[in-house]
C-alpha cells in the first residue's frame, strides 16, 4: 500500500479485515468525515462500562470470543486497539481517523457494519459516545 495516506491504507485495511471487496485497493473511496456524529460530551469514558455493552450486542457474534471474520476482535480493549492481521482500526486520540468509526457511522455503504441483518445500525448518540472515548484516548 505505498503512496497512500494513513487513513486511505486503515480504510483499505478495514475492507479486507471485514472480507468486503478488496478490489476496491486501486480505487479507493474517499471517506467524507464531515458527515460524522459529533462526539459526546461525556468525559472519563472506558471501554468497559461504556463501549463494550455497545459492541456485546451488535458485533460480538461476527468479532467476539468465538468468531473474529477478519480477525478482528471487538471483546476486550486490548483486542480492539491491537485491530486485525491487516491494521488498526481505532486511532487513539483520533476518532475522525478511525475505521472502526467509519463503518459504524455507514459513511461507505461498503464498509458499513454492523451487515445490514445482522444488528440495528448504531444509531449518532452510540457514534457519538464511541468517538469520544477514542478521542479521550481509548482507554
Amino acid at each position: 500500500m505505498m503512496n497512500m495516506n494513513p487513513v486511505t491504507q486503515t480504510v483499505l485495511a478495514s475492507l479486507v479485515a471485514a472480507g468486503l471487496s478488496s478490489g476496491l485497493a486501486a480505487d479507493a473511496k474517499k471517506i467524507d468525515v464531515s458527515k460524522l456524529p459529533p462526539p459526546a460530551t461525556e468525559k472519563g469514558l472506558t471501554y468497559a462500562k461504556h463501549v463494550k455493552p455497545l459492541f456485546e450486542p451488535a458485533c460480538f457474534s461476527c468479532h467476539g470470543p468465538e468468531k473474529q471474520k477478519g480477525k478482528l476482535r471487538l471483546d476486550s480493549l486490548a483486542a480492539v486497539l491491537k485491530g486485525s492481521d491487516y491494521g488498526k482500526v481505532v486511532e487513539p486520540g483520533k476518532s475522525e481517523k478511525s475505521t472502526l468509526v467509519h463503518a459504524l457511522a455507514r459513511l461507505d455503504p461498503d464498509l458499513a457494519m454492523p451487515p445490514e441483518g445482522k444488528a440495528d445500525p448504531f444509531t449518532k448518540e452510540q457514534i457519538g459516545l464511541i468517538r469520544a472515548w477514542i478521542d479521550q484516548g481509548a482507554k
